[in-house]
């Protein structure tokens, strides 16, 4: 049967490297306390003027040249990305643009943090069914440039970085690739992690007493995504499991979306996993939303912890909320 195998993986993130050292100096926090609460260490945020599309071109032209694909061959270009450069287009307009591809489909999903399993599963169905043969999917965010940067702010701004991370998928008729992706979302708990400007619903989008205010910044009920999140990744890796009768033990490597060490630690728990067949790469890069799970995917290639014919579970869970898995025979 036919379907999408990925034939190239590459990432990119900012130069700029900012430490917890560095946020202690903005902010009543300690790196102790960071590294208790979520695992993180570092990040890289972008310096003024680098954009979500610089981030995920330099991604995109690395992951052709490893899948040794031309930019002409590509059919299709999905972005999972929360922040595009402008409030339209989208990245993928870009990408097109930038890459030098064809007039090509090319759009952005907006689907936070399980963005790139959702944008994964648009390309394996365009291949699947024979749209595409060559599909290009990134994941690409800059959140740094939206935090604040205070002692009120501090519960989100320590968690976030920037980065891109993207795909080639190419149509294969092996026993390889793309098995099955699941996507979910409930939107009742849309506002447990969101931001709510600027938007169309407000006259004007954006004022400043908005600003005032500091409803630009994102906002979170950690315990209430907590407690969401280590129930759903489970549920979610399980179902792509028993879609192709598979079990835990079949399992090479899980990817999750890299939003906290607790919460990996919490759903390898629930799931009987030990931590070395859980990715984690949170303390380099922190949360970098719709980007961690192509970033991850391309430093485990990177690190040889995948081989062909291992068996990938990628899993996501974020705001929407949205959660999301992929079964993968690599």
């Amino acid at each position: 049967m036919r379907h999408a195998h990925i034939a190239g993986v590459a990432h990119a993130v900012p130069d700029r490297i900012v430490t917890n050292r560095d946020l202690e100096k903005l902010m009543d926090t300690s790196h102790e306390w960071i590294v208790a609460r979520t695992g993180i260490e570092e990040r890289h945020w972008v310096e003024e003027g680098e954009g979500t599309s610089d981030l995920a071109c330099r991604a995109s032209r690395e992951a052709l040249n490893r899948a040794g694909v031309a930019p002409e061959d590509i059919d299709l270009v999905v972005v999972g990305s929360l922040t595009s450069d402008y409030f339209f287009p989208g990245v993928g307009n870009q990408l097109q643009d930038l890459l030098g591809l064809r007039t090509v489909p090319s759009f952005d999903i907006k689907a936070a943090c399980s963005a790139f399993i959702y944008a994964l599963s648009i390309g394996d169905q365009f291949i699947r069914t024979g749209q595409a043969d060559t599909a290009l999917i990134v994941g690409a965010e800059v959140q740094s440039t939206a935090l604040n940067l205070s002692t009120e702010g501090r519960d989100m701004s320590v968690l976030f970085g920037d980065g891109a991370g993207a795909v080639v998928l190419r149509a294969t008729e092996e026993d390889r690739g793309i098995l099955s992706t699941h996507l979910h979302s409930q939107g009742k708990y849309l506002k447990e992690l969101w931001c709510e400007a600027p938007a169309s619903r407000f006259h004007p989008r954006l004022s400043v007493d908005m600003l005032e205010a500091g409803r630009q910044y994102p906002k979170m009920n950690g315990r209430e995504v907590f407690r969401h999140a280590v129930n759903r990744f489970p549920e979610v890796i399980e179902e792509a499991l028993q879609a192709n009768d598979l079990t835990l033990d079949d399992v090479q490597l899980v990817i999750p979306h890299q939003a906290n060490l607790r919460i990996s630690q919490m759903v390898a728990k629930k799931l009987g996993l030990g931590m070395d067949r859980v990715f984690s790469n949170i303390h380099k890069y922190g949360n970098t939303t719709g980007a961690s799970i192509p970033i991850a995917l391309s430093e485990a290639l990177a690190e040889g912890k995948i081989a062909d014919g291992d068996l990938i579970i990628l899993a996501a869970f974020g705001s929407g909320f949205t959660w999301a898995s992929a079964a993968i025979r690599w």
